[in-house]
């Protein structure tokens, strides 16, 4: 082809108007704001309130973890319903356990401890086992005692 053919070719393009040709798909903008205002207004049936200034939420699922940084969290204890809102990130276990040892802090690391203890400790079957403790606060019986001599006796003393 040649300029001028070009030329005379860009000068009879319109882009709008009589004559223009029509186009063959209708271009469908689906907007999220609609289920965004549906799921906000049931959320404010049930009674769900905000919870200001949590960093960071973390769900556990075998030895994977969802972890949402900086989310918007909103609860409704009544309905026992939870609400997290964010960017999730799935990562390993593994990956992530150093630094939620150092969130929980010294109080929750003996909690932590029975709980690596009773993963450790699995049943026969495969299914995790709970560990009881014996109960102190029950004293043991003699033999031909009852629990009213017992006590009986506890008062007199």
């Amino acid at each position: 082809m040649n300029r001028e053919k070009l030329m005379k070719m860009a000068g009879s393009v319109r882009t709008g108007g009589k004559g223009t040709v029509r186009r063959k798909k209708k271009a469908v903008h689906k907007s999220t704001t609609t289920d965004d205002k549906k799921l906000q207004s049931t959320l404010k049936r049930i009674g769900v309130n905000t919870i200001p200034a949590i960093e960071e939420v973390n769900i556990f699922k075998d030895d994977l973890v969802i972890q949402f940084v900086n989310p918007k969290v909103q609860a409704s204890i009544v309905a026992n319903t939870w609400v997290i809102t964010g960017s999730p990130q799935t990562r390993k276990l593994q990956d992530i356990l150093p630094g939620i040892i150092n969130q929980l802090g010294p109080d929750n690391l003996d909690n932590l401890k029975k709980l690596a203890e009773q993963f450790q400790k699995e049943a026969p079957t495969g299914v995790t086992g709970v560990v009881q403790e014996d109960d102190d606060d029950v004293p043991e019986l003699v033999a031909g005692e009852t629990f009213e001599a017992a006590a009986a006796e506890e008062t007199r003393t």
